[in-house]
């Protein structure tokens, strides 16, 4: 037997709790992994909460958690590339929050040697978010790029990427944010009323395109300020999408694409604080963290 965390209703962070489950089988093209590490995002908590009640299917006892890191001790038929005690990270739907898991090989790439546990663990959702963010909004050289929440993990991997591909980057955040976002490479503006004419005052010369993680008055803003509304992609705010035309952004994941995540923070080019750590039995704590709205960088949940 294994535990997985899981909740049997909607509500706050008590309804999460402990259930014993049968230890999973790879089958043909799975792997099985011991979890030694399991991101929480805010997904999980507006899952939890019923945010998305009907539009989400929900069986309950549900669990939680797309990403993960652990260690290979099962390979089913037809998987060629992996054996039993490889170290791994990888992608799942609301089954991560566990001890173990089955997963298809392809969601899965080697951990690199250099990659902490709990890094590995929280890479795979804000990592491949920001980056397929990126590509879809065309960021390049010589752009001006505005990220809202620049302080959160899909914010603070997106500056790094945009950097990296020569954009210049101005990030919304609390004023306590903003040296860590100098840190990061970008220029820090205050969120709140008046934003698009301190950007403006920071930007005379225009800004290019915009990856809102935040919605609401962050897309008003963002109106005011881009023309081009395929530059404008939100991560969170599908009624903005319908309703102005900007991009919802989601991008397909790729064990291709968080490897190279991966070979990035293993090198130290990629930095992705670790906010706070709590061993798998305290689900709801982790939540609590993550539903402030304040976390910068990842919480994660640790095993074994």
């Amino acid at each position: 037997m294994a535990t997985a965390i899981v909740f049997s209703a909607y509500g706050g962070p008590e309804v999460l709790g402990p259930l014993e489950i049968e230890e999973p089988v790879a089958g043909p093209g799975e792997v099985r992994v011991r979890v030694r590490a399991a991101g929480v995002n805010p997904v999980d908590v507006k899952l939890r909460r019923g945010d998305f009640a009907g539009l989400v299917p929900v069986t309950f006892p549900q669990r939680l958690g797309n990403e993960f890191a652990g260690v290979i001790d099962q390979v089913g038929a037809d998987v060629t590339g992996f054996a039993a005690g490889d170290e791994v990270l990888g992608f799942t739907a609301m089954a991560a929050y566990t001890e173990v898991l089955t997963v298809p090989a392809d969601s899965v790439t080697g951990k690199p040697d250099a990659l902490p546990w709990e890094l590995a663990g929280v890479l795979s959702a804000v990592g491949q978010t920001a980056c397929n963010a990126l590509r879809e909004l065309k960021v390049a050289s010589g752009d001006t790029l505005l990220v809202h929440a620049a302080a959160g993990g899909v914010g603070t991997v997106a500056i790094q990427l945009a950097r990296r591909l020569g954009a210049r980057v101005i990030g919304t955040a609390s004023e306590r944010n903003h040296a860590y976002l100098r840190a990061l490479g970008a220029e820090p503006v205050v969120y709140g009323d008046g934003l698009a004419e301190r950007v403006r005052a920071l930007a005379p010369e225009g800004v290019d395109v915009v990856l809102d993680a935040v919605g609401g008055a962050s897309v008003d803003a963002s109106l005011e300020l881009v023309a081009d509304r395929a530059r404008i992609g939100t991560t969170v705010d599908q009624k903005a999408a319908d309703e102005h035309g900007i991009v919802r952004l989601r991008g397909a994941r790729s064990a291709g694409m968080l490897a190279e995540l991966a070979g990035l923070a293993a090198r130290g080019e990629l930095v992705l604080p670790i906010a706070a750590a709590h061993p798998l039995a305290a689900a709801a704590e982790a939540h609590r963290e993550v539903e402030t709205g304040h976390v910068r960088g990842k919480v994660v949940l640790t095993s074994g």
